[in-house]
């Protein structure tokens, strides 16, 4: 039990009966037995705030907030209902809760008025690319017929090297020196697409 001072005159606070400091705040509007609250609910409450993320300034203003709302709403506590720290620590963790939402509230923005970049190519775009795509498709046809198979058989159907040898039932082997013979007569004629 401790001692508070109101004025000059000296009250018993006993942090042993919480439920009792809680009605003598709604009874008495008792400063001291609200202080008593304070010193030993706010340190737990503070640890709480923090455990759930709160920055240590946000915990401190929802310690205060707390208390000015038991101060505010002590005649509705009913020792019927539950335990004096339950009662504090719901009106803790519900301002916790109106202080996240507050946070997620954004200002409505008019989707109507948003400018957004389309993912379409533009027009030259879709002229150059088709440019690109007529001269790597000339390129290949000016190859033989067998290396223009293991080409469009690795790049096009991305087979690893293997895979095409059995597919066209060659060595391996002979697949990596059609695609080298390949890329020798395609650079000269596409190396500037790089």
């Amino acid at each position: 039990m401790t001692d508070q001072t109101i004025g000059r005159t000296p009250v018993p606070v006993d942090t042993d009966d919480l439920s009792g400091l809680l009605l003598r705040v709604a009874e008495l509007r008792d400063k001291a037995a609200l202080a008593a609250l304070f010193s030993h609910f706010g340190p737990r409450i503070k640890s709480m705030m923090l455990k759930l993320g709160s920055s240590d300034a946000v915990a401190e203003d929802l310690v205060q907030e707390t208390f000015v709302s038991v101060w505010r709403k002590a005649s509705m506590y009913s020792q019927q209902r539950g335990a004096a720290s339950t009662w504090i620590f719901t009106i803790a963790r519900n301002l916790r809760i109106d202080q996240l939402r507050r946070q997620s509230n954004k200002p409505y923005e008019d989707l109507d008025d948003l400018d957004m970049a389309s993912d379409a190519p533009l027009g030259s775009s879709l002229v150059e690319q088709n440019q690109i795509i007529e001269r790597v498709t000339k390129a290949l046809t000016s190859l033989p017929v067998e290396q223009q198979e293991v080409v469009r058989l690795s790049f096009i159907h991305d087979m690893p090297h293997a895979q095409i040898a059995e597919t066209v039932g060659i060595p391996l082997g002979t697949v990596k020196s059609r695609l080298r013979l390949a890329y020798e007569r395609l650079r000269p004629m596409l190396e500037d697409l790089q």
